[in-house]
């Protein structure tokens, strides 16, 4: 049965959303970075969900999660929610995973990419950028621009699969602090809706979401030239690339 995958799914956004959308009757599979995170999930895995593992942060790892997910699939959508807010791995997990991610799993029937507010402050340039986290080149901010831009770039190449990001806000997560003033309910359910709802909004592929409604993003996110020498960077890191049709 077509599922849907949401990765960083032990906690915050990913938790919920792969909560919710099992309530709602639908086939998920769950991620987490090693096997003792899913201790985290096991209600949900006791409910029917199935699981992949690996961490996001290494390149071979995340070559194994995406098997693992052939294993499971094709799914109906993949949500790609995890994301790092520092640290060497932020360009790894929040751009190279996805990235890599959709390049070696089997062609979903929809894709939600997690960007955030953040990435309007981010450089649309790649001078000296390390994608392997050995150094840290970039910001979060820069790394939110990146997924963003890379969403449109699928969304062109793939253009029968409905491809969108996700701004979440400011959530109380691990990630955001218990103080952060933003809806995290809206955050979590604007992913559950871009996977699996019937709005022909939705067909629109290539758009920014925040709380199920669009907003426009930085300019460089729909700049083909830009696109493109953000595909070509990250094809070169990884040897995989995303083929167009």
């Amino acid at each position: 049965m077509p599922g849907i995958l949401v990765t960083g799914s032990t906690e915050g956004l990913g938790r919920h959303t792969a909560e919710t959308l099992l309530d709602q009757g639908h086939h998920v599979v769950v991620h987490a970075r090693t096997p003792a995170r899913l201790a985290a999930v096991r209600d949900l895995l006791d409910r029917g969900a199935q699981a992949v593992v690996g961490d996001l942060g290494d390149l071979a790892q995340v070559r194994d999660v995406a098997q693992q997910a052939n294993a499971l699939g094709p799914f109906e959508a993949v949500i790609h929610n995890a994301g790092v807010l520092g640290g060497d791995a932020v360009l790894p997990v929040n751009v190279v995973a996805p990235y890599e991610l959709t390049a070696a799993m089997e062609r979903p029937g929809r894709l939600v990419y997690l960007s955030s507010g953040m990435h309007h402050g981010g450089r649309a340039e790649l001078a000296g950028v390390d994608w392997s986290g050995t150094r840290r080149s970039r910001s979060y901010s820069d790394s939110k621009l990146y997924v963003t831009v890379l969403m449109a770039a699928v969304a062109r190449l793939w253009p029968d699969v409905p491809v969108h990001a996700v701004d979440p806000g400011w959530v109380p997560t691990r990630m955001g602090g218990p103080g952060a003033p933003d809806d995290l309910r809206e955050g979590h359910l604007t992913q559950v809706w871009l996977a699996t709802a019937d709005d022909p909004q939705i067909l629109v592929s290539g758009r920014y979401w925040h709380h199920r409604r669009p907003r426009e993003p930085h300019r460089a996110v729909h700049d083909e030239n830009f696109q493109d020498t953000l595909l070509a960077s990250l094809a070169a890191h990884t040897g995989s690339r995303i083929a167009p049709g």
